[in-house]
Parts: C-alpha cells; sequence; structure tokens
C-alpha cells in the first residue's frame, strides 16, 4: 500500500468541495461568460493559440475569488495567466472582474489543479507556479492533505521551464515551515531567499483584505520562492 507521501501526484486532495452561495451577478458571468474564460479539462490545448502569442506562461492554483489574479493580470498585460479554483462563486466572480476590465491574458480551469497540471500543461513550459494562501489544513491528521508535498515538487521541477519560479505565500507558520522543509529537499529548484528561508513579499503579488486585516492585527505571513535550477 502507498504511504500519503509516495501517492501519485493526480491523487492528492487538497480541498473539498464545497458549494457556496453563489450571487445573481456571479451566476450571470457563469452564464454568459463560460466559453470566453474558462477551459475543458477534457481538451487538450496549445496555450499560445488560446492567448494568440507567445508571451510568459504563469498558473495560479486556488485563486479564490480571483481580485488578486485579475490585479496582477492587469498590472502585468505581457503575461498570460492560468487560474485554476473548484469553486464555482470564485469563478463566477473572476469572470466578474476580467469582463469588467476588458482583460484577455487570463483563462480558467474549474477543476483539480493538480489534474489540470500533471496531465494538461506540458513538461519545462510554465514561467511561474502561484500558490497564496492554500488551505493549511491545521490538524495534524489533515496534514496529508497539504498540496506541497514532495510529489508536488516533483511535478513542479517537470512543469517549471529553466529558471522558472514557484511562489508560495500562507499566514499559517506552521505551514510555512513545513513547505521550506519539502520545498528544501526537492531536486532542482532552489531557494531564492538570501537568507535560505523565506522571502520578502514581491510587488506583483497583491495584498488581499484578509491579509491586510491580518497585517493589522499582527498576524504574519510568510512567502517562499524557489526557482528551478537552469542546468
Amino acid at each position: 500500500m502507498l504511504t500519503p507521501e509516495q501517492t501519485p501526484p493526480h491523487r492528492i486532495r487538497s480541498f473539498t468541495r464545497r458549494q457556496g452561495r453563489i450571487t445573481q451577478g456571479q451566476q450571470l458571468a457563469l452564464d454568459s461568460h463560460w466559453d470566453k474564460y474558462c477551459l475543458d479539462p477534457d481538451v487538450n490545448y496549445d496555450f499560445n493559440q488560446v492567448f494568440g502569442r507567445v508571451a510568459p506562461l504563469i498558473v495560479e492554483i486556488g485563486f479564490g475569488t480571483g481580485d488578486s489574479l485579475a490585479k496582477m493580470a492587469a498590472e502585468n498585460p505581457d503575461n498570460d495567466y492560468i487560474g485554476i479554483e473548484v469553486h464555482k462563486p470564485g469563478v463566477g466572480h473572476l469572470m466578474l472582474l476580467l469582463d469588467q476590465h476588458g482583460l484577455s491574458n487570463v483563462r480558467i480551469y474549474c477543476h483539480d489543479a493538480i489534474d489540470i497540471i500533471e496531465h494538461k500543461i506540458a513538461d519545462n513550459s510554465l514561467a511561474g507556479v502561484h500558490l497564496f494562501f492554500p488551505d493549511p489544513w491545521p490538524k495534524k491528521k489533515h496534514h496529508k492533505r497539504r498540496i506541497v508535498r514532495p510529489s508536488f515538487v516533483e511535478l513542479l521541477a517537470r512543469k517549471l521551464q529553466p529558471d522558472g519560479y514557484f511562489h508560495a505565500a500562507t499566514d499559517w507558520q506552521n505551514y510555512a515551515e513545513h513547505m521550506l522543509k519539502v520545498l528544501s529537499a526537492g531536486v532542482g529548484i532552489s531557494n531564492t531567499s538570501p537568507t535560505g528561508d523565506y522571502c520578502e513579499r514581491q510587488e506583483y503579488r497583491p495584498l488581499t483584505r484578509f491579509e491586510q486585516r491580518g497585517i493589522r492585527l499582527g498576524h504574519g505571513v510568510w512567502d517562499l520562492i524557489f526557482r528551478k535550477k537552469n542546468i
């Protein structure tokens, strides 16, 4: 029997499907813009054709409401972004933002992120992968559900292009320490922190409302940025 750490990447279930309340505006966006912004998880795409250009491609895992992803896309128009989120209210909200701001450099998968990255993203193709404030699964019995684990790091090393980066952020110190340990043990990636641990927040990562509230309350936030070795 496979141990949790040996479980193949596509079997990781780092989320639970919960159907939150969808607002009228979100439902309208889902109905009106699904074909424009959402990608079919059963189709193999050439992303250069999807976006109509050759540009750095960045994946965000679990974009939540999509506010940060929309802001990054607006402020970095030379990048293309694929956002992956299983919860439809967030997908609908991001669609609203993309339509309101006329953003054409974002596409969405409403699907399991590991499955998409494993099967639909070409090896050595991603300029970056973002994982901002993932579910920390704080109870010890649930730690096996944390997305950052050895098999995930192996997947990152395959999918990132040489010198491509992985950027994670969390407000749970225990999860930050866990990620640092797992990522540091990974083959083919290296920590960009000059102190060998955590990094300063980069300008491209917007502060979320939740994060701003936490900072006011004195809560910590830990950023980790690892880069694929250019061998």
